[in-house]
C-alpha cells in the first residue's frame, strides 16, 4: 500500500542535482510494481518511495556539477524510485532543461510518454496515406501517437474503451474511432498498414489480423495485463513485421528532446487527464487501475505559500 510519511531530505552527491519537485509523472507500470505484478525482473525492496519521473527547479548541485543549473526548470528520471517526494536527488547528466514556452507540467507528461511515442513512430515509419491503428488511443502514449501519426500524413484509426475515451483521440485529429470492447470491433476497422499496440492480449491479437501484407506492428504497452504473444512464424507467413525497437541511451535521450521540442513549438500536445496532490498518490493509483483515466496522470507538489 502507499502511505504518506516523512523521510530525510536527500543530499546531492557527486554528479547529482537536487530537484525541488513540482510535478511527478505516474506510470501504469508503477501501479503494477506496487501490487507485485510488474514486469520481471524489476521488484521493489520495501519500504520504497516510488516515482521515476519528476519536474521542478534545480535547488542545489553536488560536486562536479555546473552550479549554473541552480534555478533552471528541468525534468528528469530518478533512476527508478524516489520521485513521489518534495525533493529528489538525480543524476545531473540525465536532466532535460524545459524549453522556453513549454509548461513544466506538460514537460513532465512528455518525459516518458513522449520518448516512447517518438521511438515507436520512428520504428515503424508510417507513410503518407497509410492506415494506422492506435490502440489505447486515449492514454498517455496513445494520444501522442495519434498526433505524430497524423503529422506524418497517415490515416489514423483510434481504438479505445468506451465513448468517453473515444472522444479524446477524435479531438486530437483521429480520422476514425472504434470501441475495442464491442464484439466485432476489428471487422469495423478493416485493413491497416500499421498497428501501435498499447493493450496486448486478445485486442492486440485481433488487431494483428487486420494487417495487410507489408504491415508493421509494434507494442508499447499491455493495458490488458499481457503482451500480444503473436508468433513470429505467423507474422512471417502473413508477410507482416513485428517491430521490436532497439535504442541506445543516446537515442533515447534524443527521443525525449524531440518530443519536448515538438511540444514547445506547438506541434505536439500532451493530454493531462488527471491531477492529484502528492499525498493523494494512492488515489491516483486506484484511478489508473480502474481504467477510468485518460491521458497522463500527474501528482502535484503543493508547497505552503
Amino acid at each position: 500500500m502507499l502511505a504518506v510519511g516523512e523521510a530525510p531530505d536527500p543530499v546531492p552527491g557527486d554528479g547529482q542535482a537536487l530537484v525541488a519537485v513540482e510535478f511527478v509523472n505516474i506510470t501504469f507500470v508503477e501501479t503494477q510494481l506496487r501490487s507485485g505484478t510488474g514486469p520481471a525482473p524489476v521488484r521493489w525492496e520495501l519500504p520504497v518511495i516510488p516515482g521515476n519521473g519528476v519536474g521542478g527547479v534545480v535547488a542545489a548541485v553536488g560536486p562536479g556539477v555546473d552550479a549554473r543549473l541552480v534555478g533552471r526548470r528541468v525534468v528528469s528520471s530518478t533512476g527508478g524510485t524516489g520521485g513521489y517526494a518534495e525533493l529528489a536527488a538525480v543524476d545531473a547528466s540525465g536532466l532535460f532543461e524545459v524549453p522556453d514556452g513549454l509548461a513544466l507540467d506538460d514537460a513532465v507528461a512528455l518525459l516518458a510518454d513522449g520518448r516512447t511515442a517518438t521511438m515507436m513512430l520512428r520504428a515503424v515509419k508510417p507513410r503518407p496515406g497509410e492506415r494506422v491503428l492506435v490502440e489505447a488511443a486515449a492514454g498517455g502514449v496513445g494520444t501522442l501517437l495519434v498526433q505524430l501519426a497524423k503529422a506524418a500524413g497517415a490515416v489514423v484509426v483510434a481504438a479505445a474503451g468506451g465513448e468517453r475515451k473515444l472522444k479524446v483521440p477524435v479531438g486530437l485529429g483521429a480520422d476514425e474511432a472504434v470501441d475495442y470492447r464491442e464484439p466485432g470491433w476489428a471487422g469495423a476497422v478493416g485493413g491497416v498498414d500499421v498497428v501501435f499496440d498499447g493493450v496486448g492480449g486478445e485486442v492486440a491479437r485481433e488487431a494483428f489480423t487486420l494487417l495487410r501484407p507489408g504491415g508493421r506492428m509494434v507494442s508499447f504497452g499491455l493495458a490488458s495485463g499481457e503482451w500480444a504473444a503473436v508468433p513470429e512464424a505467423e507474422a512471417a507467413e502473413r508477410g507482416v513485421t513485428l517491430v521490436r525497437p532497439q535504442a541506445t541511451p543516446e537515442t533515447l535521450r534524443e527521443f525525449t528532446q524531440s518530443a519536448l521540442a515538438e511540444a514547445a513549438a506547438g506541434r505536439l500536445r500532451p493530454v493531462i487527464g488527471q491531477r492529484f496532490p502528492l499525498d493523494g498518490a494512492a488515489d491516483a493509483h486506484r484511478a489508473i487501475e480502474s481504467r477510468a483515466t485518460v491521458g497522463k496522470t500527474l501528482l502535484e507538489v503543493r508547497r505552503p505559500s
